[in-house]
């Protein structure tokens, strides 16, 4: 897994853990700008990108995980090398688990502004543009929200908007997703069709991205191949999660016979 890890200057740099030695961190949601102003992998690897306005979010989160007394985090715009098709696909179908693993999740919300010094409510500044808010609307960003253990908003201003806890209502409402499932993480009793159907309205900028970020959702692990299509992609996802039913089904079966 590569992460950036946050030197003693608040610089940070990619480096690379594996298995057990993965240490904790923190993670980034966001939503995609200009390509041209996201910070890549291949910019960090030649310590370029500063002067990108994709580099501020990093440098959010850098902050914020050093402020939480976390030396690395994860950022997908910058810790993918989207140029190996091999890493890509690996990637994308552990991010479900990185982002559950992740000691702290912040959700950076480029369109939502918030004055603190507002005279409306608290409340009324923290949710008022955070409904309307595109992340909502990102297919990525589905998995985002339920995987980790703890989710933080942040407005542009870097103010905090809540958490996952303290907004379930507002994001319930704007989501359709169980309140069960925002308090606990927990899929459990959902069947397929549920989870799905938390992903309407949703969209991803590559049609068949729209399936691959549903596969840790699905708790599934299948190939990318990118030009197939989002109809093939999505025959091929729920083909997988029949196997996967029935195989559950079998051994279900055979437990019960044994037993």
């Amino acid at each position: 897994m590569r992460l950036l890890k946050i030197d003693d200057n608040d610089e940070f740099s990619l480096v690379e853990h594996f298995g057990a030695a993965i240490p904790p961190y923190a993670i980034l949601s966001h939503t995609w700008g200009p390509p041209t102003e996201e910070v890549s992998c291949k910019d960090l690897m030649e310590d370029t990108g500063h002067e990108k306005s994709g580099f501020a979010k990093l440098a959010f989160c850098a902050k914020m995980a050093a402020y939480n007394g976390l030396q690395h985090f994860w950022a997908d715009v910058a810790c993918i090398d989207k140029s190996s098709s091999a890493e890509l696909s690996e990637a994308i179908n552990s991010m479900f688990r990185w982002y559950k693993e992740a000691a702290r999740c912040y959700v950076y919300m480029s369109d939502v502004t918030m004055d603190p010094f507002n005279i409306h409510s608290a409340r009324e500044r923290r949710t008022g543009g955070f409904r309307e808010s595109r992340w909502f609307t990102r297919g990525w960003t589905l998995q985002e929200l339920i995987a980790p253990a703890s989710v933080y908003f942040y407005s542009r201003e870097e103010h905090l908007l809540g958490t996952r806890s303290s907004l379930k209502h507002e994001i319930h409402e704007v989501t359709g997703i169980p309140l069960k499932v925002l308090q606990e993480r927990s899929m459990d009793g959902f069947t397929a069709d549920e989870r799905l159907s938390w992903a309407l309205g949703r969209e991803t900028t590559r049609e068949e991205d729209m399936a691959y970020a549903l596969l840790g959702l699905m708790d599934i692990h299948m190939p990318l191949i990118y030009g197939e299509g989002r109809t093939k992609a999505f025959n091929r996802m729920l083909k997988e999660i029949t196997e996967e039913l029935m195989t559950n089904k079998s051994n279900t079966d055979s437990s019960c016979v044994v037993s």
